[in-house]
């Protein structure tokens, strides 16, 4: 009865959330995504949720995402992605040479101090920067790295990850705005206040018919990846699922009656509301009191370092403010945060970017990870 109230809690929280941005001004300001991923810290660092809860939150977390997806991918123009395709790829290259250059200098600075075997620190930031958790597990079975180290950067980076991305919700996108150039053709400011103002309308007689089919439709594309997924040989399970969601949505993008409907967007922002409440809630004091000093030096020049560098380095090949921020949550955070930032940007033309520069990084994490610290052991 615990999970079943838990997770109800985390489905029916966006709501209250959607009520504020409507009536208060402040919350309309500060937007439902950054006030559900608030409400989500909150939560966890609190303790309000008991300790049985993190089954069904983990449930929410993964169903909710699995389902928005391919529901925000129904209405996306697969053939407008070429005119921003390259400069996301080239982003997402400087975002890759950003945390290879600061991961090796932290290995310079951290070995010069003594810190035991820092190449392994590199490796798994590098391979965590560019493609998140998953290609971790590869890197970790492949330079040897001991439980406990692995899993204390791995709880050190949920920390800090939450910092960066509660960041990059708020303030990053003016900060960067004053030095990179804005996206080509501006943002979507109108469509998503309707989004927000509809999402009260999502579940009357008139959106019920469009969102009944856009949710079978969402269902088949996650029974189909789930399905598929253990059967094909490349990377982990858990990257094809997203790798296959994205597929199938963008293959569904491709029937009109999909792209035209109403409800997709709609519903499948509600979900990354749901999302940002229940990832968020996974953060609690236990894991703050567990972190090691070197570790979140470390964990923390890494990942706010190579956003910075990622930056600078945007400013000179003139890559604008929404596809650099697009591409760095890609690469930092994985593919699965990159709804939730699109959105919040207000400009869902970035989303197929963001998916593919992750979907990318995922399948060069794990080499570029072992190969970095590689080179670095053997003196090079």
């Amino acid at each position: 009865m615990t999970h079943v109230l838990v997770a109800a809690l985390f489905v029916a929280g966006p709501v209250l959330v959607l009520v504020l941005t409507r009536h208060v001004p402040v919350a309309r300001a500060l937007g439902p995504i950054v006030l559900c991923y608030a409400a989500g810290l909150v939560a966890g660092l609190s303790g309000l949720l008991p300790g049985q809860a993190d089954a069904a939150r983990v449930s929410v977390m993964e169903a909710s995402l699995a389902l928005a997806l391919p529901l925000l991918l129904f209405s996306v123009d697969v053939r407008a992605w070429r005119r921003v395709a390259g400069r996301a790829m080239l982003s997402m290259l400087l975002a890759v040479v950003a945390v290879v250059f600061v991961g090796t200098v932290l290995f310079w600075l951290f070995a010069a101090r003594g810190v035991d075997r820092p190449e392994q620190l590199t490796a798994m930031a590098v391979g965590m920067y560019t493609g998140g958790i998953a290609n971790m597990g590869a890197i970790k079975l492949a330079l040897g790295i001991p439980d406990a180290r692995y899993l204390l950067f791995a709880t050190v980076d949920t920390v800090v990850g939450a910092g960066y991305l509660l960041f990059v919700l708020t303030a990053a996108p003016r900060l960067f705005a004053r030095f990179l150039p804005p996206f080509p053709g501006g943002r979507t400011d109108e469509a998503e206040d309707e989004v927000t103002e509809t999402h009260a309308q999502l579940f009357g007689r008139a959106m019920l018919g469009q969102g009944a089919v856009a949710l079978v439709a969402a269902a088949v594309c996650v029974g189909l990846a789930v399905g598929l997924a253990p059967m094909v040989q490349i990377g982990s399970p858990q990257v094809m699922v997203i790798v296959l969601l994205t597929t199938f949505g963008l293959l569904a993008s491709l029937v009109p009656a999909l792209r035209r409907n109403r409800a997709a967007p709609r519903l499948g922002m509600y979900l990354i509301y749901v999302f940002s409440l229940a990832v968020a809630a996974s953060m609690d004091l236990t894991a703050l009191r567990g972190m090691e000093p070197t570790i979140l030096v470390f964990v923390a020049v890494a990942t706010f370092g190579s956003l910075l560098l990622h930056g600078v380095l945007s400013r000179i090949a003139g890559i604008d403010v929404d596809t650099f921020l697009i591409t760095s949550v890609a690469a930092i955070m994985s593919p699965a945060f990159v709804p939730m930032v699109a959105r919040s940007l207000r400009n869902p033309a970035i989303l197929m970017s963001g998916m593919a520069t992750g979907i990318l990084g995922f399948a060069i994490g794990n080499y570029l990870g072992i190969s970095v610290a590689l080179f670095l052991t053997s003196g090079g």
